[in-house]
């Protein structure tokens, strides 16, 4: 099969021929159709994250996926061959960007009705992590008051929409050109970066989620109220989540002291500080698959790209430029 992968961490990306996978026990063998580029590719490409998850090598890039069961393993009883599903794969065995990837029945989910392959494609690993940061860390009720980093962005995008279903008062950062996307999807605030701070015009926030790390996430503290919670998912994690993660101690340690001006930030206002590294679910993406069969939300895509270009589409989604998700078409 033909499959993007890396021979070593910072190695060019190719297109290779390898051998199609075999469903073991609870694997489901998918055949894609179409899989999501996040910028978490180019992350796993350059070694940036092998201390969370190392993985061998040729690594196949591609998180999360589109497509049919073409065969399942023994002990699957969820699904059957035939079946439209989307997933997020597990963290330990990634390979979406392929014409066939295995997936763990519990990560995957019936594809949403109302949505193609390529559609269906764009949302498992943005809705998941839009879904564990708002419900799952932050509690986000209705009436609250939360500051979504990058809304115009593929987290971004998505966690407007949750967080307006929710009952929120929604504000964001984007460009000019995109405030007009983000109040469509619910902001009730559209913030420009470029020419304001975004601690001045959004004060008291119960959550801040940041998806952009360095001195944005450091500035988040200011926006946040005493008591309220940032989460990223583009920062380092800490020393916290490394004790839960089950990272050596030295490594607790060292996360511990890199981390050290986000904590003294969070203690100072008095906040709680979250870093996520999103889980696969399959449970929660049926969850939101229902969402958006009912029309609560709705994938936003900027560009498509065949699976022979599929290196011209991570190199895009690194650019910055991107407007809700990019996607490779795998197969028809």
């Amino acid at each position: 099969m033909k499959a993007l992968a890396i021979r070593r961490y910072k190695a060019p990306t190719e297109m290779m021929e390898l051998p199609r996978p075999e469903p073991g026990p609870g694997d489901l063998l998918v055949r894609v159709r179409g899989a999501s580029v996040n910028p978490l590719d180019a992350k796993i490409r350059d070694g940036v994250v092998k201390v969370l998850t190392p993985y061998a090598f040729p690594l196949i890039l591609g998180n999360d996926l589109a497509g049919d069961v073409e065969a399942i393993g023994p002990g699957v009883t969820r699904f059957k061959v035939g079946d439209a599903i989307y997933a997020r794969l597990d963290k330990e065995r990634i390979g979406a960007i392929a014409e066939y990837a295995l997936v763990r029945e519990s990560a995957a989910a019936k594809k949403p009705a109302r949505l193609d392959y390529v559609q269906a494609a764009s949302l498992p690993l943005v809705g998941l992590t839009a879904w564990q940061a708002l419900i799952g860390l932050a509690q986000l009720q209705a009436g609250q008051k939360v500051l979504i980093h990058a809304g115009s962005g593929g987290v971004g995008t998505f966690a407007i929409q949750l967080a307006k279903h929710l009952g929120a008062h929604v504000a964001t950062t984007a460009s000019a050109k995109n405030h007009a996307l983000v109040k469509s999807l619910g902001a009730d605030l559209a913030i420009d970066y470029r020419t304001t701070r975004f601690e001045e015009a959004a004060k008291d926030q119960d959550v801040v989620l940041d998806t952009q790390a360095g001195d944005t996430l450091l500035r988040s503290f200011e926006a946040v109220k005493p008591g309220g919670i940032v989460v990223t998912v583009g920062g380092r994690p800490d020393g916290k989540f490394a004790r839960a993660w089950g990272l050596s101690l030295p490594l607790v340690w060292i996360l511990g002291f890199l981390n050290r001006k986000v904590d003294r930030l969070a203690r100072k206002k008095s906040a709680r500080f979250e870093y996520l590294f999103m889980r696969a679910s399959g449970e929660q993406l049926a969850k939101r698959g229902a969402l958006v069969d009912q029309g609560v939300i709705k994938p936003i895509l900027d560009k498509t790209f065949p699976l022979e270009a599929a290196t011209d589409a991570i190199s895009y989604v690194e650019s910055g430029r991107t407007v809700g998700k990019v996607v490779i078409r795998v197969a028809d």
